[in-house]
C-alpha cells in the first residue's frame, strides 16, 4: 500500500518496482531542465551584466576617443609593458584603429568574466552536488550514469553561449563602422569557448578533490596562471610569443579581432575543451562517488587554538580567497598606477579623455591616481560581500548548526565571522592603496605617493562597510534576499565606471556609497559623509544580528 501523500519520482514506473535507467544518458533532459530552473536568475544576471558591460564600455570608448590622433595616442601606450600585461597583444600598433582598441581594452576582461562564471557553474553542478549528498540521491533514481555530468556540461555550455551572444550583441548594438560583424561574432565565440575551457579545467579539478571550495580554488589558480602566461608572453613579443600560446586567453586574442581576423586559433580552444572533458570522464571512473582522486590530507591530532573561535575558523576558511585577491589586487594596482607617467601625453593628444577619467587639469597625477584607486576598490567590495555571504554555504550544509549546538550563541557566531571578513577587507583596501602608490612612484619617481595613496584608500572603508553590512542584514533576515547585495555591488560598479558617460541622474549616482567618498588625494576630506556611512553600516549590522537571532536556520 502506498502511504498517503507519497509521490513517485518523475519518470518512475509502478510503485512496486522502480525501473532502471535504459542508457547511460537517461534523464539528461530532465536534469538539464532542473539545472536551468535553479540557475535561471544567475544566468540572466550574468548575461545581462556582460551584455550591458560590453555595450557601455564600447560606447564610453566611442565618446572618449573621437579623433584619429586620440586613437593613435592610445596605441602608443602599447609600448608600455604594464599596458600589454593588462590588455593583450599589440596588433596594428603602428596604424591603430578603434576596433583594435576595443579588442585591447575589452577582450581580456570579457574572457576573464566568462572563465569565472564557467568555473563557478561547473563546480556548482559537479563537486558541490556530490559534497552535499544530492548527487547520491539523484543517482538512486532511474537516471543514467552520465546523465548528471552531461546535464552539468550542457548547463555550463548554454551559459557560455548566452554570455558569448550577449558580447556580440553588445558590440554590434553600438553601430560603430570599425566593429564588423565577423569580428564581433569571433569575439563572442572566443568568449564562449574560453569559458568552456575553464569549465573543463574546473570539471577535472572536481575529480581530484572532495570539496567544492578546493575545486574552485584549483580552477581559479589556473585562471591566474593563464593570465600571467599570456601577459609575460605578450611582453616578450608584443604580438604574442611562444609562451603566450600556453594560455587559453591567448587563443581567443590571437584571432586578431578587428585587425586581420583569423578563426583557426579557436580550434585550439575546441580541442582542449574536448580533451579536458574527456579527461574528467576518465578520472571519474577511477574514484568513488563523493571521494576525490587526491586523498584528503589528514589533519593534526589536536586543533589549533585559534580554530576554537568563530573568528579563527572564518579566517582559516576565507584565507585562500583573501590571499588570492590580495596578490591580484596588489600587482594590478602597481600596473595601473605606473601609467601615471604617460598621462600628460595622453591628455595632450586627447583632451576629451579628461572628462572620461574625471580630471580637471589642476593636479593630473593626483586626480588620475584617485580614479585608479576607485577602480581598485571594487576588489575589496566584492571580497566583503562574498565573505559575508559565505555564511550561506555554512548554513545550507549544516555546519553552522553544528557550531551553534556546541554552545556558541548566534550573535557571537555571526559577529566573529563578520569581524574576520571586515579585517580582511581593511587589509585588502590598504594593500590596494599601497599598490597604486608604488605604481605612481615607479612612474613619477616620487616615493611620497605610497603614503598618500594608502591614506586615500582608508577613506573607502566606510563605503565598503556599508556594502558588507547590507549583505549581513539581508542574510540575517532572509538568505533568499541576498541577491540584492550583489545587485548593489553591480550598481556601485556601474555608477563608478559608466555613471557620468551614461548621464545617470544625480539621485541614482548618490545611491552608491563611493559617490560620498572623497577622491583623495585630489579632494578635501569631508567627515560628515564618512561618519554617516559608518553609522549606516553599524545600523545594518545590528539589524542583521537581530534578524539572525530570530529566524530559523535553513535545512540541508
Amino acid at each position: 500500500m502506498t502511504a498517503p501523500g507519497w509521490r513517485r519520482p518523475l519518470g518512475a514506473g509502478p510503485a512496486h518496482a522502480a525501473p532502471k535507467a535504459g542508457s547511460p544518458f537517461t534523464g539528461t533532459g530532465a536534469l538539464l531542465r532542473l539545472n536551468l530552473r535553479l540557475d535561471r536568475v544567475r544566468l540572466l544576471i550574468w548575461t545581462v551584466a556582460v551584455g550591458l558591460g560590453v555595450y557601455g564600455s564600447v560606447y564610453s570608448l566611442d565618446q572618449a576617443f573621437t579623433t584619429e590622433e586620440a586613437i593613435q595616442a592610445r596605441g602608443a601606450l602599447l609600448t608600455n609593458p604594464a599596458t600589454i600585461m593588462m590588455t593583450g597583444p599589440a596588433f596594428a600598433a603602428d596604424d591603430y584603429t578603434f576596433g583594435a582598441m576595443v579588442a585591447n581594452e575589452l577582450s581580456l576582461y570579457v574572457f576573464l568574466t566568462a572563465a569565472i562564471m564557467a568555473i563557478l557553474l561547473a563546480v556548482r553542478h559537479t563537486r558541490a552536488e556530490e559534497e552535499s549528498g544530492r548527487l547520491e540521491m539523484i543517482r538512486a533514481l532511474p537516471v543514467g550514469r552520465f546523465a548528471p555530468a552531461a546535464a552539468a556540461a550542457a548547463t555550463v555550455a548554454l551559459a557560455c553561449f548566452l554570455v558569448g551572444a550577449a558580447t556580440t550583441l553588445g558590440l554590434v548594438s553600438v553601430g560603430h563602422e570599425d566593429l564588423g560583424l565577423d569580428s564581433s561574432l569571433a569575439l563572442g565565440a572566443g568568449t564562449a569557448l574560453t569559458g568552456l575551457v575553464f569549465a573543463g579545467l574546473a570539471t577535472v579539478a572536481a575529480q581530484l578533490t572532495e570539496h567544492a571550495r578546493s575545486a574552485t580554488g584549483m580552477a581559479m589558480a589556473g585562471v591566474a596562471v593563464a593570465y600571467l602566461l599570456r601577459g609575460v608572453g605578450d611582453v616578450i613579443e608584443n604580438t604574442g610569443s611562444w609562451l603566450s600560446w600556453f594560455s587559453p586567453f591567448a587563443w581567443a586574442q590571437q584571432t586578431r579581432l578587428f585587425v586581420d581576423l583569423r578563426w583557426w586559433p579557436l580550434a585550439v580552444s575546441l580541442a582542449v575543451i574536448v580533451v579536458l572533458f574527456a579527461l574528467a570522464i576518465i578520472l571519474s571512473h577511477r574514484r568513488d562517488l563523493g571521494a576525490g582522486l587526491r586523498p584528503a590530507r589528514r589533519g593534526p591530532a589536536t586543533v589549533a587554538g585559534g580554530l576554537h573561535s568563530t573568528a579563527g575558523l572564518a579566517g582559516r576558511l576565507q584565507r585562500g580567497s583573501a590571499l588570492a585577491w590580495g596578490i591580484g589586487v596588489f600587482f594590478f594596482a602597481i600596473a595601473m598606477g605606473s601609467l601615471a607617467n604617460s598621462l600628460d601625453g595622453m591628455l595632450e593628444e586627447n583632451p576629451a579623455l579628461a572628462e572620461w577619467i574625471a580630471v580637471d587639469g589642476t593636479d593630473l597625477t593626483a586626480e588620475f591616481a584617485a580614479v585608479i584607486l576607485s577602480f581598485v576598490m571594487i576588489a575589496p567590495l566584492i571580497l566583503g560581500v562574498s565573505g559575508i555571504l559565505a555564511l550561506q554555504g555554512e548554513e545550507s550544509t549544516g555546519r553552522s548548526e553544528l557550531l551553534l549546538v556546541s554552545g556558541r550563541t548566534r550573535s557571537g557566531y555571526l559577529a566573529g565571522w563578520s569581524v574576520t571578513v571586515i579585517i580582511q577587507v581593511a587589509v585588502l583596501t590598504l594593500l590596494g592603496g599601497v599598490g597604486v602608490g608604488v605604481g605612481v612612484w615607479a612612474g613619477t619617481g616620487d616615493a611620497h605617493w605610497v603614503g598618500e595613496m594608502t591614506l586615500a584608500a582608508a577613506a573607502y572603508l566606510p563605503a565598503l562597510l556599508v556594502a558588507a553590512s547590507l549583505a549581513l542584514a539581508l542574510f540575517g533576515f532572509q538568505p533568499r534576499w541576498t541577491l540584492l547585495a550583489w545587485l548593489f555591488v553591480v550598481w556601485i560598479a556601474l555608477a563608478l565606471f559608466l555613471g557620468d558617460l551614461l548621464q545617470l541622474p544625480d539621485w541614482a549616482l548618490d545611491l552608491s556609497p563611493f559617490a560620498h567618498t572623497p577622491a583623495l588625494p585630489g579632494q578635501d576630506v569631508e567627515l560628515p559623509p564618512l561618519l554617516a556611512m559608518t553609522a549606516i553600516a553599524v545600523a545594518l549590522t545590528a539589524v542583521g544580528l537581530w534578524g539572525y537571532r530570530r529566524r530559523d536556520l535553513q535545512s540541508r
